[in-house]
């Protein structure tokens, strides 16, 4: 049995990246399995912050367990998780029974979009100090727009790296909404719902920030940067 855990910032290409991996008939998903425990534990107010609370497990010791679970009837558990969900005093042992993967984004097109739900966007928010953390769990660093300038490659070689054999549904998947997508869906996932693969990348420069988000972007392209040197890059690509 494969636990894969796929860590990024919010606004990313995390839930199709999801969707990819729900669609073969031997993997099981996890949505966010931390969130709940996240919320419980700072306070932070988001979108649906009681209801995901109310569903739980909004404590990371049982969240962590059920990351643990073996899953029934599947292969592989495909377990999507945000960096910032994993706070300083949160146990990292676990993170040892994991294929542990990061997907990154340039940090200006996350703040753009996450701004647009959340008026006040920190560092932490976006999960950039545990994203630096992260990569030395990580055997495997994914940029989304090189994902999305040939989707098939680059989920073929994930799919190899990582032991498991490719699967073409991977590529495609039936539009709406799925029973494992969390109660947060209708505030984050309506492109996602409306899609049946993944998009074409994004040409356009990346978007003029303002106020407070231009020094935010300053520090997080850094890093960015920084971790986009161990990305995965396809002999082809």
């Amino acid at each position: 049995m494969t636990r894969l855990a796929m860590w990024s910032g919010p606004r990313n290409l995390s839930t199709a990246m999801m969707r990819s991996w729900e669609n073969r008939p031997d993997t099981e998903v996890l949505d966010e399995p931390l969130y709940a425990a996240y919320l419980a534990s700072t306070g932070l107010d988001h979108p649906a912050r009681d209801a995901i609370i109310a569903a739980g497990p909004s404590d990371f010791d049982t969240a962590i367990a059920a990351c643990l679970a073996t899953p029934r009837d599947h292969e592989i558990s495909y377990q999507k998780h945000m960096a910032h969900h994993l706070l300083p005093h949160v146990d990292r042992q676990w993170l040892g029974e994991f294929r542990n993967c990061l997907l990154l984004r340039d940090p200006r097109r996350v703040l753009a979009s996450y701004s647009k739900v959340r008026s006040c966007v920190t560092l932490d928010d976006i999960g950039i100090p545990q994203q630096v953390e992260l990569l030395e769990h990580c055997e495997l660093v994914i940029d989304s727009s090189d994902f999305l300038h040939d989707p098939r490659g680059y989920q073929v070689e994930i799919c190899r790296r990582l032991e498991v054999p490719f699967d073409a549904a991977m590529l495609q998947w039936p539009a709406g909404a799925r029973e494992t997508d969390g109660v947060w869906a209708s505030h984050w996932y309506a492109s996602v719902e409306a899609s049946t693969g993944f998009s074409d990348p994004t040409l356009d420069a990346p978007p003029e920030l303002a106020g407070a988000l231009v020094d935010v972007a300053a520090e997080a392209i850094d890093v960015y940067e920084r971790l986009r040197d161990h990305r995965m890059v396809l002999s082809t690509s």
